[in-house]
């Protein structure tokens, strides 16, 4: 398999919606979000209910609808992403105090 960067995978993403209509109008960064936020309630629901191998599927689907954010709108996300783990790197144990 051959290994891509995170950019890569973004613009991928984002051609991929793209060619299959899902950009052929202009799309608010709300409606993308709350894709994004659908993704992540059917991961949580197939946790809740003890399917693994969906779960995996959609966290998958996760990444795939940031990914296709980003390549839409330019976005350097694995620049982004390098950055803020070193940023947590630096944080304070629990980031002083935070129950989570």
């Amino acid at each position: 398999m051959v290994r891509k960067n995170i950019n890569t995978l973004c613009l991928e993403a984002y051609e991929t919606a793209k060619s299959k209509g899902w950009h052929d109008e202009e799309r608010e960064t709300g409606t993308l979000l709350a894709l994004i936020h659908s993704e992540v309630s059917e991961a949580l629901e197939a946790d809740r209910i003890g399917d693994k191998d969906n779960f995996v599927e959609e966290l998958a689907d996760v990444c795939i609808r940031i990914f296709d954010l980003c390549g839409s709108k330019e976005i350097d996300l694995e620049t982004a992403i390098l950055k803020k783990m070193d940023r947590n790197k630096q944080r304070s144990y629990k980031h002083g105090g935070k129950a989570y």
